[in-house]
């Protein structure tokens, strides 16, 4: 027992010097976009973590938002692993002549459990306060067999930090989800987890973020 309580003081001191040298550079500046569009965006269909490819209307916009991205100087670009956002960043990589995306489990959509590829409308008629919710991004939403808002909220806090951590002082980009995107805006809003949004971030919409060792806020 004392050698792990010693273990771990000596793991806590080294994470302290290492997220110091990771800094010394200055913050990184991360921008976070949203994917592009889906057959099922159209359709009002919850995708969730289930993989669906973007559409042509979703590979034009990538196409743009790489033009949009030309002279951004990006050391590297991230990407939820869902084809939606996977395919998103490998067009701008490619367009942009950069390094192929780099996978992060943190920056997938929230799990919406039983509901995840059930139509919105069909949705009203199972269960029209949990869609009532869902329109208004309302993190207190509860899915069955889901992910909890506070699990959500953290794994994708924490991705960003880490890889802001690896990127001290240069731009990196995130190709992510809509809720993902809720999250970082509560977050550099300085609003509550349980903030209502009221609002909805287009696909191709993005955040620029500025992150240090110790928060993540707009750049």
């Amino acid at each position: 027992m004392e050698c792990a309580g010693h273990s771990d003081l000596l793991s806590k001191q080294a994470g302290e010097i290492l997220g110091e040298m990771n800094f010394m550079n200055g913050p990184a500046q991360v921008c976070v976009a949203r994917h592009g569009e889906t057959d099922w965006n159209i359709a009002g269909i919850l995708q969730g973590w289930i993989d669906v490819t973007i559409n042509d209307e979703g590979r034009r916009q990538a196409h743009e938002m790489a033009a949009g991205f030309a002279a951004s100087g990006f050391s590297g670009v991230y990407s939820s692993p869902l084809r939606r956002a996977l395919e998103t960043a490998e067009i701008i990589c490619r367009t942009l002549r950069l390094a192929p995306p780099v996978c992060h489990d943190g920056f997938k959509e929230r799990n919406f459990g039983v509901i995840q590829g059930v139509p919105k409308a069909q949705l009203a008629e199972l269960n029209p306060a949990l869609l009532q919710q869902i329109l208004q991004r309302n993190p207190a939403c509860c899915f069955e067999q889901g992910e909890s808002m506070d699990h959500f909220a953290s794994r994708v806090l924490d991705a960003v930090m880490s890889i802001a951590a690896g990127h001290s002082g240069e731009r990196v980009l995130v190709i992510t989800h809509g809720w993902v995107m809720d999250v970082i805006t509560r977050q550099i809003g300085k609003l509550p987890r349980s903030a209502v949004l009221n609002m909805k971030r287009k696909n191709g919409e993005c955040l620029w973020l500025e992150v240090t060792r110790e928060s993540i806020h707009p750049a």
